[in-house]
């Protein structure tokens, strides 16, 4: 990775055309639908619990870089204190004194995820690509690593897997900031470079499953250890 301004232009998606792309999005439209759907009484009782038991919004909302460049909100339910982003880093790490009692629960179930079927249906995200970082991470790509904006994110991908309990994996560092920018975030940005330049609508609904697998099952089914390597 290298610092590097202005950002240049972003190429199109290299698997934009045909029946990848039409299939891609058809899964991308009846899954978050059907998700939201048959989720929604579930929804409905993570949203009271958020709100009973901690003040601030249901919702938490950040600005991400997507497709292009060009920013978008993505959408969580609110795992921490109102105040967080004044509290802390951007990042969370091991037992992050921010992280409410209900939000552990949803962010240990990555229940606090399911309000991104919103932004995979308003065309902000795919189910499957590479997840979205803040801008001041993003400014830390390098000409080639941006190739990763000619898709759309997503809510999975192989980073997310390998990379399922994050903030366990920073705590072993002692200073977590620098870890994340000096060696989670490149090794994320070379799975990323890697699903971009492999990706089909069949890789995406592999890493469907395993992600259900990872979330269902346990973790030697979705071929992943708990330290956040692959077995």
């Amino acid at each position: 990775m290298g610092h590097s301004a202005p950002l240049p232009a972003i190429g199109a998606d290299p698997t934009a055309g045909g029946f990848d792309a039409a299939a891609r999005r058809a899964l991308d439209l009846v899954v978050a639908g059907a998700g939201l759907l048959v989720l929604a009484p579930l929804v409905a009782v993570i949203a009271l619990l958020v709100r009973a038991t901690s003040t601030g919004p249901v919702l938490f909302r950040q600005e991400r870089i997507g497709r292009g460049m060009v920013p978008f909100h993505l959408l969580k339910f609110r795992t921490m204190v109102a105040d967080a982003p004044s509290r802390g880093p951007a990042i969370t790490v091991g037992a992050d004194p921010r992280v409410t009692p209900v939000g552990a629960l949803l962010r240990r179930t990555k229940l606090d995820e399911l309000p991104q079927l919103v932004n995979v249906l308003r065309g902000d995200m795919s189910l499957v690509g590479p997840r979205p970082e803040v801008p001041a991470y993003v400014a830390l790509y390098g000409e080639a690593e941006r190739r990763i904006f000619t898709v759309r994110p997503g809510i999975t991908d192989p980073s997310s897997l390998h990379y399922h309990d994050e903030s366990a994996v920073l705590a072993g560092y002692p200073d977590p900031e620098r870890a994340y920018r000096e060696i989670v975030l490149p090794h994320k940005i070379a799975l990323s470079l890697a699903y971009v330049d492999t990706r089909s609508v069949w890789t995406d609904v592999a890493l469907l499953v395993r992600t259900a697998l990872r979330l269902l099952a346990p973790a030697r089914l979705a071929g992943i250890d708990p330290a956040g390597t692959r077995s």
